[in-house]
């Protein structure tokens, strides 16, 4: 496994994100997104859980699972095809012998890779080494990271606009508010089921409202501007 460089300490806060073995596809339809974020909901728990066990047998809605207590607290998060985000943080320790992050990221990790070796037929690793964590040491940090996260899915549809910049503001903000598989909908105020993922409180409240949320957003946006990359 090797040594992490990055200690992961309570009350701290961490971008940690992972991706696919030979930056292979983890998510091929839609079933594996949101396999994967009812996973994100359900494995945040002091219990053992198995989705099998637990959601697919007695036949529950796995939005409606008793999780008790939780592990770690989710500020943000997002699916890509072959890799996701997490911003996250523990503010107690609450289980023995071994980091809370760390085994929220086993549990998650390990859970998915059956599920999705199961379905396709398949064995061996499914991700990259051990998850990659970045400690977040200050706000301006943490909101380029709110940021970063939700606009990762641009490059779905524009694998270049880091590069060139956005090319249609329009399309961008349509499709961002499509997308399915990230936090961003849940700061948009939408109401759907994968808002209990998220804790917010914990977190510092970089946005009052939605219009600050979009203001940050929009900025980004406007700053990725081709009109305005010659002027960074």
């Amino acid at each position: 496994m090797g040594y992490r460089k990055t200690s992961l300490i309570n009350n701290e806060f961490y971008h940690i994100y992972n991706r696919g073995n030979s930056k292979q596809k983890i998510f091929f339809d839609n079933k594996d997104y949101d396999r994967f974020i009812k996973l994100l909901y359900i494995c945040n728990s002091i219990k053992q859980i198995s989705f099998r066990d637990d959601i697919v047998e007695k036949k529950i809605d796995a939005w409606d699972f008793d999780r008790e207590e939780t592990i770690v607290s989710i500020g943000a998060w997002v699916l890509m095809p072959n890799h996701f985000h997490i911003y996250i943080t523990f503010p107690e320790d609450r289980l023995q012998g071994e980091n809370n992050i760390t085994i929220f990221m086993r549990k998650l990790c390990t859970s998915y890779s059956k599920y999705f070796n199961t379905k396709y037929k398949r064995t061996g690793g499914l991700f990259e080494s051990r998850f990659k964590s970045v400690h977040i040491e200050n706000d301006n940090q943490a909101k380029y990271l709110f940021s970063y996260i939700h606009l990762n899915p641009i490059k779905l549809i524009d694998s270049k606009w880091k590069e060139n910049g956005i090319q249609n503001k329009k399309q961008t903000k349509d499709f961002l508010n499509e997308y399915l598989w990230s936090s961003y909908l849940d700061y948009k105020k939408v109401i759907r089921p994968q808002n209990k993922i998220l804790d917010k409180k914990i977190f510092p409240k970089y946005f009052q409202n939605i219009k600050d949320f979009d203001s940050e957003i929009e900025e980004w946006i406007t700053f990725l501007d081709p009109e305005n990359l010659g002027k960074k």
